[in-house]
């Protein structure tokens, strides 16, 4: 199977989804977060990384349950920027 190439868009999402799970994890650490969540550490750092920018739903959710982080937030900070109108 042929996988379509992610959009700069949908890269710059993943980036973005990224640096939200990284400040809402604060002190703890990958392999806290990982281990309540449910996922690998690999899975988190590639998440937080932006390396795998379109996540599986249920991999959203779990970190977000665990980081006490609500997922309309999620949505809200990981969205594409408004275009300025000039």
């Amino acid at each position: 199977m042929v996988r379509v190439p992610l959009t700069p868009q949908e890269r710059a999402r993943g980036e973005r989804l990224g640096a939200v799970l990284r400040e809402a994890r604060g002190q703890r650490t990958m392999v806290e977060v990982a281990l309540a969540s449910g996922i690998s550490v690999e899975t988190l750092r590639k998440i937080e990384a932006g390396r795998i920018p379109t996540p599986a739903f249920f991999t959203v959710v779990a970190l977000a349950e665990t980081l006490d982080l609500p997922i309309g937030r999620i949505a809200s900070q990981c969205a594409a920027p408004e275009p300025i109108a000039v």
